[in-house]
Parts: structure tokens; sequence; C-alpha cells
């Protein structure tokens, strides 16, 4: 009986085989963007590697600035369309620079915005790719409550529609990470971001106070609700997660 049960595990280990190398590709702005290694800011996509297996290589194409209308425009879109291959997936994350109505370049009105992850859904879908859609993290801005509050306007409820409509699965990254900030609360929260006193480092010898990009503390929990939101969606991409 022992032997057969061995046998039997092996068979199916046979049928299983390795598991296929894939690429996660990531579309979004400065809140998940790489970082140059002596900054203390972090996006979180540069500390989502951390969260997976060595089967998983993580394309992080997040950039500064960028909106989805920007992210079109300047080809960024493209470039991921043209590279990417069956079975892999594009986590997209926009919304911070979209609302941006004092910066034109940027702005992208609430139809534009839902027309563009629509069009990103569609054309991933078309690579036989998996999208996977992320609401813009929370800024550290809290009420005379202790509550962090939605500076985001109808952003985030937009990235829920077409994932409602479109059956696309989608990580509320903006629930998450103010439920993040405030469990630290009001003061202990920059901990979690940008916040560097004078003389402390090079890259910001002035010292800054940002409340809206992450140190590595703060991209690191950031990039763990990620991995917490693929397992509570029980994505195939679970069973690579450290």
């Amino acid at each position: 009986m022992h032997q057969f049960l061995l046998f039997a595990f092996f068979l199916e280990m046979i049928a299983l085989g390795p598991k296929k190398p894939i690429t996660v590709f990531m579309a979004g702005d400065s809140t998940m963007a790489n970082k140059p290694l002596e900054s203390p800011e972090r996006g979180w996509g540069q500390r989502f590697p951390l969260m997976f297996d060595e089967t998983v290589r993580i394309d992080n194409r997040g950039a500064n600035g960028r909106s989805t209308k920007t992210f079109i425009l300047e080809n960024r879109w493209q470039a991921i369309m043209d590279t990417i291959r069956p079975g892999d997936y594009v986590f997209i994350q926009f919304g911070h620079n979209d609302q941006a109505k004092d910066k034109p370049e940027r702005y992208t009105p609430p139809d534009e915005y839902k027309a563009n992850l629509i069009r990103f859904v569609r054309e991933t879908r078309a690579k036989k790719a998996k999208p996977v859609l992320c609401t813009p993290v929370a800024r550290r801005n809290f009420d005379a409550q202790g509550k962090v509050t939605n500076p985001h306007g109808v952003y985030p409820d937009l990235v829920k529609e077409v994932a409602a409509a479109f059956k696309v699965p989608m990580i509320d990254m903006f629930q998450k990470t103010k439920q993040l900030a405030e469990s630290y609360g009001p003061e202990a929260s920059k901990s979690l971001f940008l916040w560097v006193e004078p003389g402390k480092s090079a890259f910001f010898p002035d010292g800054r106070q940002d409340n809206t990009h992450y140190n590595e503390l703060g991209a690191t929990k950031a990039a763990e609700l990620a991995a917490e939101g693929i397992r509570e969606l029980k994505l195939p991409l679970a069973k690579r997660l450290k």
C-alpha cells in the first residue's frame, strides 16, 4: 500500500511538471515604481519580487508621474504588450496622477480613465495574459477622527466598476493601505512614508515630508498586502508566493 501511494505521488508530480516561469508586469505610477537604491524612497512594486518564488520574474514598468493617459501616449503600455506572453500577468494601478486637474498633461477625466482601464484589460486578454486591477494606494491624510480620507475621488470606484463589468480580479489597495496607515495612527504612520529628517539622507539633505510615497518599510508592507490580495482572490499566481 505504501509503495502504491508513493507511485501515485510520483505520477502526479510527472503530470504536474515543474512550474513554468512567468513574468508579472507592473503598470503604474510612482507609488509602484522602482526607485534609486541610494534613495530612501521605494515603490511597492520594487518590493514585490520578495513575495514570490524563483519561477516569477517581476518586470516593473511603473514610472513617476504617469497617468493612464501618459502611460499610453509615451508607448509604455504598448511596450508591455510587445513583450508579454501567454500566461503572464499585468498588475495595473493608476489614479494618483489621473486625478490631477492642475497638471493637464497628466489629467485623465473619469470617463477616459475608465476607458483606458478597459483597453488595458482587453489588450492583455487578447495576448492570453491575465490582468489584475488595483485601486490607487492611500495617502497619509488623516481626519480629526484618526481616519484616512479619500483624496482620489471617484477613481477607486471606477476601478471597481471595470473589475465588476469585465470580471477582472481586483485588489483594493486603497482600502488595504488605508487600514494599514490607520493601524499605525496619525503619528506612527510617518514611519511608512518618506518622512526624512534634515541631514539624515544624502538624497534629501534638506529632509522630506511626503505623505504619498513610501519608504522601504511602507513599500514592503504594501507589497505584502498585494500578496494577501492574490491569496484572497485564489489566483493561480498564489501557488508561487513564498
